[in-house]
């Protein structure tokens, strides 16, 4: 690789949230749960509880749960031993904390902060053996998955979440440029995927989540993971990654040539890019989901690849790399001012190569944002 890139030292971190950030977090979901028929919110450790407290803990069998219900102060139940970290979580001040020590009934505690009867909402991480454990404690109550019941609970980003979003896209832009210099003829493709790695986390990311090097006949599986294929002269190679930088997303993807392409492989690639182009414009406020998907997927078809886009236009982001809303045929979602997601449309050829571009997208006021800028030509590398 290169030597370290200024944009390394120039990117300055953002201002941390506030108890007052959280604060009104959890009563915005609590107000939402009531709005939606729930009667209230039960959120286990994960990335929901991260984004309304701040509080990061290991999901383990001892119980932690936050419970949001309208009208009532937000709860967050811990286990003793570690009230102390959930009480120097920047969300605490605005949460009553109640712990609960080894060798009583988690549940008993937890059960009169809930409704006798309802139906809660779930964050979708949370142990199946804590919900049965309630449910034996309040059998009259049933529960739902954040996903179905509140899926725009992350969804809409506040212009401080965006600000980070876009400095996480910014990171894997510079990650793209530099991973342009290095060689990838002679090399395997986890050799190139630790170079991403190391390039990102350069550039400020303190998690990577993934980097596919899918090469020649491997680019044709969307998902596949580095392996130990030696890329060679010819090759087409797919490049996906992304992670955490100052706790939210960044996921790009381009396509790149080893040498020269082929006509075809050139011509599929301008396809795509057509296609990639066609889902970012179709985004404003107002249009469902879905518009965006059948924009991207019009284009492919209409060219003769359909069949081989074999994969969702795109993908919510914010605090996790993936998360609602899709852009899917079916997702009626319509996109709000603040919404965050890929548009990456693909063609997969099976034992031949793959072409995917990808790069995240806000909506504003009166249309959508990319917070990638890269060139999406098929570069040529050596």
């Amino acid at each position: 690789m290169s030597s370290p890139s200024p944009f390394a030292q120039q990117s300055a971190p953002p201002p941390p949230f506030t108890a007052d950030d959280y604060r009104a977090r959890m009563a915005r979901a609590a107000e939402s749960a009531a709005e939606a028929g729930l009667a209230g919110v039960i959120v286990a450790p994960g990335p929901d509880l991260v984004h309304l407290t701040g509080y990061r803990p290991v999901s383990t069998e001892r119980l932690t749960l936050l419970v949001l219900r309208a009208g009532h102060d937000p709860v967050l139940v811990v286990p003793t031993l570690e009230a102390p970290d959930a009480a120097a979580a920047t969300g605490a001040p605005a949460l009553t904390l109640r712990d609960w020590t080894d060798g009583k009934d988690p549940y008993e505690v937890t059960a009169p902060l809930l409704a006798a009867e309802g139906r809660f909402g779930v964050s979708d991480n949370a142990w199946a053996m804590h919900l049965l454990g309630l449910q034996r404690q309040l059998p009259g109550t049933s529960y739902t998955a954040l996903t179905e019941a509140l899926p725009m609970l992350r969804a809409v980003k506040d212009a401080a979440e965006l600000e980070r979003l876009a400095a996480a896209g910014a990171a894997a832009d510079a990650t793209y440029e530099e991973i342009l210099k290095v060689r990838f003829s002679g090399r395997r493709e986890v050799d190139v995927a630790m170079d991403l790695a190391a390039l990102l986390r350069e550039f400020g990311h303190s998690q990577v989540d993934f980097t596919v090097v899918g090469s020649g006949p491997n680019g044709a599986n969307p998902h596949h993971e580095a392996g130990e294929r030696t890329i060679e002269r010819g090759d087409m190679v797919v490049l996906d990654f992304g992670g955490l930088k100052h706790g939210y997303g960044s996921d790009t993807s381009r396509t790149v040539h080893v040498g020269e392409p082929t006509a075809e492989e050139q011509r599929v690639h301008d396809i795509v890019r057509e296609a990639q182009q066609a889902g970012c414009a179709a985004v404003r406020p107002g249009v469902a989901c879905q518009e965006i998907d059948r924009a991207a997927r019009a284009v492919i078809t209409e060219f003769g690849y359909g069949d081989r886009f074999i994969h969702r236009t795109g993908h919510g982001i914010g605090v996790t790399t993936h998360e609602p809303p899709y852009m899917i045929e079916g997702e009626e979602q319509p996109l709000v001012p603040g919404m965050c997601f890929s548009v990456e449309p693909g063609i997969y050829l099976p034992g031949r190569f793959g072409v995917r571009i990808e790069d995240i997208v806000a909506v504003t006021e009166d249309g959508g944002r990319r917070l990638n800028t890269t060139a999406r030509e098929l570069a040529v590398v050596e």
